[in-house]
């Protein structure tokens, strides 16, 4: 996975977010329950899958996936045990920006991606505040960095319209629905960049439309 600062800049420019390096969250893929596994592809859905695990750009790109969990396992455990985040931990990503001041600020604040609960707070790794009472900054941060992760959520959504195969249960063995999984993002990757007037067009000019819309807590 590589990185450049520009990628950083269309965040806050298109989501009103600074120092995003990528959205993170999980997708179930439904599949036949594979032999001999009891209920490891078991989800707490109610159905057998593998698990999609990407971070996406600002404009619905996956720029890093893990399709090797099992349906029973959590984000949570499955970014965990990722190479993933043993780079960021690391700090081996190449081309991984260096702490710099948000617009409006002197004092360095490190990059990260954006990710839900489920997710540990790292200085890498931003989630919302989770307090029942939260202060209006507060809420006006949690909305923001909602806004910023659905970026991830719009993409899986595009991906399994694209290639409907996914929105089935597929009938192979999980390791055949794990390369069938790559070779959608890899299409839907080369599509994104190659044809862009094949978008998704309701998620895009949804997006187009809240993006001009006032957000809380910005100067008009």
């Amino acid at each position: 996975m590589k990185i450049g600062v520009r990628s950083t800049d269309n965040w806050m420019r298109r989501w009103n977010f600074p120092h995003v390096i990528g959205a993170i969250d999980g997708k179930h893929v439904a599949c036949k329950a594979p032999a001999n596994t009891g209920s490891d592809y078991y989800n707490y859905k109610g159905f057998f899958s593998i698990i999609l695990l990407a971070v996406v750009t600002s404009d619905y790109k996956f720029m890093w996936i893990d399709v090797s969990g099992k349906g029973s396992t959590s984000d949570a455990h499955l970014y965990n045990a990722s190479v993933l985040r043993e780079a960021l931990e690391k700090n081996d990503i190449v081309g991984f920006p260096q702490p710099d001041p948000i617009p409006g600020d002197t004092e360095d604040v490190p990059y990260f991606l954006v990710g839900d609960n489920a997710f540990a707070l790292r200085t890498y790794m931003m989630k919302p505040y989770s307090n029942k009472e939260m202060t209006r900054k507060q809420r006006i941060f949690n909305y923001r960095l909602s806004r910023a992760r659905r970026v991830v959520e719009n993409a899986f959504g595009i991906l399994a319209n694209r290639f409907q195969v996914l929105l089935s249960t597929m009938l192979h063995e999980a390791d055949t629905v794990r390369l069938l999984v790559k070779t959608c993002v890899i299409l839907h990757n080369l599509m994104r960049s190659r044809y862009p007037v094949m978008q998704n067009r309701l998620v895009d000019v949804s997006d187009q439309m809240e993006w001009w819309c006032l957000v809380p807590g910005v100067p008009a």
